[in-house]
């Protein structure tokens, strides 16, 4: 019986085509909860809302809460992997799934769930506005507008290939003087205010995500993964595969 139960869910996903949302698009909304993106809000509440999220349960309102746990489950892991405090991350998934147990509507298990993303999203932001504001190396406060937008996109960007063209001309000023500005200002080139930020958000994904290094690598733009080996023994003085082995925190608790 589970078989041909399993057969037909199978057919029937098979027959509505874009029953479920892809990988990618429910990826997007929590890698903006990660950066503390506001965009998150309005992109998970077009998801959670759309009806095509698959079916859990054959009770509307049981199916609703089954994806709503799904829903913190994932945003209290990329909340983690974006900085926030892994017991302050675990509090907010109990009390939200404590809330959750209270609806008596689908409506209100809408309004809950946007209220979740909302709470993670605003986290988020609060940990970039502090990290920006605390450290050393990223505080704009002090600085001209034009290196404080530049260390903004850089910020932002560091998936990208970063130019100091492309950077120059988000600050609105010339490569040269972007240049000569920005060290003046913060001490050292644009070049290796980059490498530091990368090397700091690698070490981030080496502590709280599954990512190999390879893939670190990619996602943060390094030419290959021998050039981030070496980069990163240079800044932090061990490799990242002795990073994470010192450093790795397994959180049990998203498996559950």
């Amino acid at each position: 019986m589970d078989n041909q139960k399993l057969a037909y869910l199978s057919f029937i996903q098979r027959e509505n085509e874009g029953y479920h949302h892809s990988y990618d698009e429910e990826l997007l909304q929590y890698e903006y909860l990660r950066e503390g993106d506001p965009r998150a809000i309005e992109e998970s509440k077009r998801l959670f809302r759309s009806g095509i999220n698959g079916k859990l349960s054959e009770d509307p309102l049981r199916d609703k809460k089954y994806l709503f746990v799904a829903s913190v489950t994932l945003s209290t892991r990329f909340a983690i992997e974006g900085g926030l405090d892994s017991m302050e991350a675990y509090n907010l998934s109990d009390l939200y799934i404590q809330k959750m147990d209270l609806c008596r509507s689908i409506d209100e298990v809408f309004e809950l769930q946007t209220e979740m993303i909302t709470a993670f999203t605003d986290r988020l932001a609060e940990i970039r506005k502090e990290a920006r504001s605390d450290d050393s190396s990223a505080d704009i406060s002090g600085v001209s507008r034009q290196v404080a937008e530049a260390m903004d996109y850089i910020y932002y960007n560091l998936h990208t290939k970063l130019t100091l063209e492309d950077i120059a001309s988000v600050a609105g000023v010339s490569p040269n003087y972007l240049n000569s500005l920005f060290k003046k200002e913060k001490g050292i080139t644009i070049q290796k205010y980059i490498r530091s930020r990368r090397i700091e958000a690698a070490k981030n994904m080496l502590q709280y995500s599954d990512y190999k290094e390879t893939e670190i690598s990619e996602i943060l733009a390094f030419s290959g993964p021998s050039h981030f080996i070496k980069v990163f023994r240079e800044e932090v003085g061990m490799t990242p595969k002795e990073y994470r082995a010192k450093n790795y925190r397994k959180h049990s608790r998203w498996s559950r």
